[in-house]
């Protein structure tokens, strides 16, 4: 296809030297001198639309049931101490793992002795060792209930459970054999785990559940604690992990009101 030229594009000459333009190239654009140029007009300049920030990447809400360093750090980091000692007890001695056992028993005599220190070390171990159905029921439990009302809430509900629980167990204990309807041997029995803090934590977390789940949380484990019971196995125990569930169900107007002022609310004041 031939191109045609027009009249005022082929007479177009450069500014100055009278030159030609290049043939072929689109019209340029003549600068004029100062003296002739017109004054120039405010223009408002147009920034581009910015472009839409990256949706911010966001984490499988599975992930959310297990403890983080930064998200949930009393739950992970008790979890890490219950991994070495349950390392421990699977790759110590026998002997030297009973030893401690004892020592850390929440029984009678050793809480006459030293109920602080009994207090604290029987809630290091973890009767049954990781393989216990306790321990995957504490991360879970105690990651969502983090995750909701913080940490160092989260602990006072655990503590509450496993102090009232093992008091309300063990003293009835000192009290029969002090009227002497139990042997003295009975002042000395074997008595550790976290167990009693995750009963109260599953009950404290109930409360804060939505009815539709609320319910079948508490049916199930509930339910679970009674055919221990039942079974007549550690009587003592059992009835302990019921009262445990039900002082963490006791907690749920406090959780509520801690849920509501939000996680964070219980550091800001302190500090």
């Amino acid at each position: 296809m031939e191109r045609t030229v027009s009249a005022a594009d082929a007479t177009l000459t450069a500014p100055g030297t009278g030159a030609p333009l290049l043939d072929g190239m689109p019209r340029q654009r003549t600068v004029l001198p100062p003296e002739d140029q017109a004054p120039a007009q405010a223009t408002t300049a147009v920034v581009p639309d910015a472009a839409p920030a990256p949706a911010p990447r966001t984490v499988p809400r599975s992930w959310l049931l297990l403890p983080t360093p930064t998200g949930t750090p009393f739950t992970f980091g008790y979890a890490a101490v219950l991994v070495v000692t349950s390392l421990f007890a699977e790759h110590a001695d026998p002997t030297l793992v009973h030893t401690l056992y004892q020592d850390s028993s929440t029984d009678v005599a050793h809480l006459v002795q030293s109920p602080v220190l009994v207090l604290v070390a029987s809630a290091l171990w973890i009767a049954g060792g990781m393989m216990s159905s306790y321990s995957l029921v504490f991360l879970i439990v105690l990651t969502s209930l983090e995750r909701r009302i913080g940490g160092r809430r989260t602990a006072v509900v655990f503590l509450l459970g496993h102090v009232l629980a093992t008091l309300a167990t063990e003293v009835p204990i000192g009290l029969l054999v002090l009227a002497g309807h139990l042997p003295e041997s009975s002042l000395h029995r074997l008595d550790y785990g976290i167990s009693f803090g995750v009963a109260a934590s599953v009950g404290a977390l109930a409360g804060l559940l939505r009815p539709w789940l609320r319910w079948p949380v508490l049916i199930v484990f509930g339910g679970m604690l009674l055919q221990d019971l039942a079974e007549f196995a550690d009587p003592l125990s059992d009835c302990g992990h019921l009262l445990s569930l039900a002082i963490g169900i006791a907690t749920w107007p406090l959780v509520r009101r801690w849920r509501q002022t939000g996680p964070e609310a219980l550091s800001a004041s302190a500090a």
